[in-house]
Formats: C-alpha cells, sequence, structure tokens
C-alpha cells in the first residue's frame, strides 16, 4: 500500500474503489453526516463508483486520505485537504466513524494534513469550515491552529470559517514543539 502520510497512530493514502463498502458505512450513519450537508450513498455500488470517478489526486495533487489505523490497520475514516475551486481555497476536511470520536485522531491527522499542505504543497493558507453547532469540529480547527474568519452558510445552515495562513502555521508550530 501506498501511503502518503503517517502519524504517530494513523497512516494515511489515497481512497481506492475497493474502499467503497466502508465509505458506505461511514456515510449512512445520520450522526456522522450530520452537520455536513451530504446525504448518505444510495448503495455501496454508488460509494464505489463515487471512488472510481474521485480525481482529487490527479487534478489538484491533493484530496481527502483514508485513515488507517497503524495498530490493526482498521480504517477510522478520512482526513485531508481539498481544493475549492469555486473559493480559490484549500480546506482541512476530516470524518470518522462515531466509535472513534472523542480519541484525537481527527486532530492528529488534520495536523499532519496541514503541515503537509505548508511543508510540501507549499500552500499559503488553508482554510477549515464546520457547521456552528458542531463543537467537536470547531475544537478541531482550533487545536490545530486556525482561527475564526467569518460566518457563512455552507451546510445549509450557519457556518464557520476558520483559517490558518503560512507564517501563522510556522509559529503554531514553534509554540507547539515547546
Amino acid at each position: 500500500m501506498n501511503y502518503i502520510l503517517e502519524t504517530d497512530r494513523c497512516r494515511m493514502r489515497e481512497m481506492q474503489p475497493e474502499d467503497g463498502p466502508v465509505f458506505y458505512e461511514l456515510n449512512g450513519d445520520p450522526d456522522v453526516l450530520r452537520y455536513t450537508g451530504d446525504a448518505p450513498f444510495e448503495s455501496k455500488e454508488a460509494a464505489i463508483r463515487f471512488l472510481k470517478n474521485y480525481d482529487a489526486y490527479k487534478k489538484y495533487g491533493m484530496g481527502r486520505w483514508v485513515v488507517e489505523r497503524k495498530e490493526d490497520n482498521s480504517i477510522l475514516g478520512w482526513c485531508g485537504l481539498k481544493y475549492l475551486p469555486e473559493d480559490r481555497e484549500v480546506d482541512i476536511g476530516y470524518r470518522f466513524f462515531k466509535k472513534y470520536w472523542g480519541q484525537g485522531y481527527a486532530t492528529e491527522t488534520a495536523k499532519r494534513c496541514i503541515k503537509h499542505g505548508f511543508e510540501d504543497l507549499d500552500l499559503t493558507r488553508i482554510i477549515g469550515r464546520s457547521a456552528v453547532a458542531n463543537l467537536a469540529s470547531l475544537r478541531v480547527l482550533e487545536k490545530c491552529g486556525l482561527k475564526f474568519d467569518k460566518f457563512n452558510d455552507v451546510f445549509g445552515e450557519e457556518s464557520v470559517q476558520h483559517v490558518i495562513n503560512k507564517a501563522e502555521y510556522h509559529a503554531f508550530k514553534k509554540f507547539i514543539q515547546k
């Protein structure tokens, strides 16, 4: 398997069509999709088709990556950077199975993706968006060094955009390494 990024506990890799049944299950949980604005996949075949047509890696050199736990190769969900052509922004996003919530995986993998964005992809700015009511997601963004930027309406309800630029990332990185 070709892994893109690693953390202490996880590895991240490109999504494959074979991951379709897992992501069908992930997106089938209404609690997981509660604040996303996404609909569940209609079937496992629909999830497989989506992954077969997922072209972000080739098109933009980044995307959402499967997160696997090193300990047992379990798929925990996904995390990664997504280019938003309509906004000309790069967004950090994450989605995990509910049984892995509250264990630090989102923060751990999001920090690693942000590091990759600034240090390897030479990005100048990364945004993170979350529904105002999704307090857990907002905490993840803040733990990753993103700061409030503006309110918006991305998910069909009041949402918040946070942002971090390259200089802030380097200052934040020095702070957390002390």
